[in-house]
């Protein structure tokens, strides 16, 4: 039997992976979060109530339930968490588990939007979203994104369609936000997830065609395949030289031309979604990373999916799982 702990337990990305990992044999789930009142242990056989990633016992109390519970595998369910862990990777792993992280460099990355430009256009690659952090008012065609150069997901982005608008912001551009070039169209936008092994080489991928929430996950998504995503795929996985999980977010142009939003070196956040589908990129990561069997592309079932809430309710003096 392995035990597996994921952390960011309560949130959408937590939970999806622990739903993946239910489908695997011999697996004990551990969820953490800090919360106390979540939905978390309805998903896991142990639950641990962890403390804030950035508190000063962070570190002490993830390796001592690491040894608590003899953890095999820790999964990050949160960006906190996968950054703090990519710094402290070898702290952890000494207290006796696999820390399931992408290449440290592209995490680094990936945590500044402008960093992350830059090295496309080093690499000449022509898939890219113009950017800058010195935009030529005067020339400027609306309209354009203000991005945070350090945050997650759709988190603080804003379109602005006026010059007036964008005069209100321009001295935090630079150190705190950058400009890009918007990419319309939202009903086209592509989440593709693969798995590359060591080598960087894709051994499974998935795509869905999908429709964002107000919190910038996937609501609705369909089935989809692209050759061209594929060719993309490759390309940066020369560049970044991705292992393991890695999601890709990309937009057609007017042209016809699908354009990189961004990387997310972790498992994907529609992961219970690529599942019910036929692609489990949770179990992929026990399958190669501790049972070292090779992962191959799995058959993926057409359709679509629709997200929507759901009531638990948790009984008094009853433990409801």
């Amino acid at each position: 039997m392995h035990t597996i702990l994921v952390s960011g337990a309560s949130g959408i990305v937590g939970y999806g992976i622990l739903k993946s990992l239910q489908k695997c044999d011999n697996i004990r789930l551990i969820g953490t979060t800090i919360y106390n009142d979540s939905i978390a242990p309805v998903f896991c056989d142990i639950f641990e109530l962890a403390p804030k990633t950035n508190s000063p016992e962070y570190l002490d109390w993830l390796t001592s339930i690491i040894k608590k519970h003899s953890v095999d595998m820790i999964i990050p369910g949160i960006e906190a968490d996968m950054s703090f862990w990519n710094e402290n990777r070898q702290n952890i792993r000494s207290a006796g588990a696999f820390v399931l992280l992408n290449n440290s460099q592209l995490i680094s990355l990936c945590l500044d939007k402008w960093e992350f430009y830059k090295k496309l256009k080093e690499n000449n690659f022509a898939n890219a979203i113009f950017s800058t952090l010195t935009p030529d008012f005067k020339t400027l065609k609306f309209p354009v994104l203000l991005k945070p150069r350090c945050g997650f997901g759709s988190k603080g982005i804003v379109k602005v369609s006026d010059i007036a608008t964008l005069d209100k912001c321009k001295d935090k551009i630079g150190d705190e936000l950058m400009l890009q070039e918007y990419i319309a169209g939202d009903d086209s936008e592509i989440t593709a997830s693969a798995f590359f092994d060591d080598n960087s080489n894709i051994k499974a991928q998935m795509m869905l065609e999908r429709k964002l929430s107000v919190n910038g996950f996937t609501e609705k998504a369909k089935v989809v395949f692209i050759p061209e995503i594929i060719s993309c795929m490759e390309h940066l996985a020369q560049i970044f030289k991705p292992v393991g999980p890695t999601n890709f977010q990309f937009r057609k142009d007017d042209s016809g031309l699908w354009r990189l939003l961004e990387i997310n070196p972790r498992i994907s956040s529609s992961s219970s979604i690529r599942m019910a589908f036929g692609y489990n990129e949770a179990k992929m990561c026990i399958d190669y990373f501790l049972l070292g069997k090779e992962i191959e592309q799995p058959e993926i079932k057409k359709g679509y999916a629709i997200r929507y809430t759901e009531d638990y309710i948790f009984y008094e003096n009853s433990n409801n799982i």
